[in-house]
This record gives C-alpha cells, sequence and structure tokens, in this order.
C-alpha cells in the first residue's frame, strides 16, 4: 500500500492505481466530479493513463447544482 493525500487527509491505495480506479472506489463513477493532482487538473479522457505516485496530493471536487 502506498499513502497519498485525499481531500486534505490521509488515504492508501494499491500500488500503480490509476485515478479512474480510484473514482470508483470513491463511489463516484458516472458522477460530475474533477481531478486534480499536486495543483494539476486531470482531464477525464487521462483518468486511466494517470497513475498515482506516493504523497501524490489529490483533490476530487463533486459538482452539485443549485439554484
Amino acid at each position: 500500500m502506498i499513502q497519498i493525500e485525499l481531500n486534505g487527509a490521509a488515504y492508501e491505495i494499491e500500488p500503480n492505481q490509476n485515478v479512474e480506479v480510484l473514482i470508483e472506489k470513491l463511489s463516484l463513477s458516472g458522477k460530475a466530479v474533477a481531478v486534480a493532482i499536486n495543483r494539476q487538473i486531470v482531464p477525464r479522457s487521462q483518468w486511466q493513463q494517470k497513475q498515482l505516485q506516493a504523497a501524490d496530493q489529490v483533490d476530487v471536487v463533486r459538482a452539485i447544482g443549485g439554484g
């Protein structure tokens, strides 16, 4: 297991895990979310290719509509 920072808190993941798998584990698949790693936005089209590394700072933001 490796440790990342997820939305400001420590979070353990399997080595060589990509962003898409992380989103699935968070039960956010198919939801309107944005992901940034180390303050860089990761486009949804790159989630499968983007591997998470130890100590990465990952921010996952879910869009919530309102009015």
